[in-house]
């Protein structure tokens, strides 16, 4: 299993000063200077992505797509590698700045951005946008917010992919990274999306983790 105590204290620390989202700022700087790790930075792209992207892909020519908190920037990469004109952001200039390192000849649009205040242009501008990790690393108070701003993203006619971990309503949340309820993920819907498809599986972490992974369009 993935360590993940230092983002937890992180996540912790930052609650407290009503800042939940300043923390992973602090997470990739330590993770660059080799003090911490990025617990999801796998340094490949999604498991969840490949997998639906083999079952049913899309059509991508002359498609944006968008990915949201795009850390490193491998799922970024593999969308543009499809060949989506791919845009991404992360909160933590850190990240990007490690993307961009990593991938120097990208033609990724990377840029640091807050899902809570992004940019004006991306309104309803994206074709395809994928949410994996984001919204469970949110606190409860804030996700349904956080799920609003993301699906605001889809153009209509659009598709948004979203992967997260899952829960039944009575388990208990737990520690961070927050699983989901089914309840949580309608929240999609109400975003002004409509549901065509909703996948529950176990991934191959040790031990499995239940995965969400719902397909949204906006008609």
């Amino acid at each position: 299993m993935t360590d993940r105590k230092r983002a937890r204290e992180l996540a912790a620390e930052y609650l407290q000063k009503g800042d939940p989202t300043g923390w992973f700022e602090v997470l990739y700087k330590e993770a660059e200077q080799g003090k911490s790790i990025v617990p999801w930075a796998d340094r490949g792209a999604n498991p969840s992505l490949l997998e639906f992207w083999s079952l049913r892909p899309l059509v991508t020519e002359g498609k944006k797509a968008l990915v949201i908190a795009s850390g490193l920037g491998d799922d970024a990469e593999q969308l543009a590698a499809w060949g989506f004109e791919t845009a991404a952001f992360d909160i933590s200039e850190t990240a990007i700045q490690m993307a961009c390192k990593r991938f120097p000849q990208s033609a990724v649009d990377y840029r640091v951005a807050d899902l809570f205040k992004p940019p004006a242009e991306w309104e309803r501008k994206f074709d395809f946008v994928f949410e994996a990790n984001t919204v469970q690393a949110l606190p409860a108070e804030i996700r349904a917010a956080a799920i609003q701003r993301i699906a605001a993203f889809v153009r209509p006619g659009g598709k948004l992919l979203a992967v997260v971990r899952g829960r039944e309503l009575d388990e208990p949340e737990g520690e961070l990274p927050w699983p989901l309820t089914r309840a949580e993920m309608n929240e999609f819907v109400h975003a002004g999306l409509t549901e065509e498809s909703f996948e529950e599986y176990f991934d191959n972490e040790e031990p499995p983790a239940r995965r969400f992974r719902g397909l949204y369009t906006r008609t």
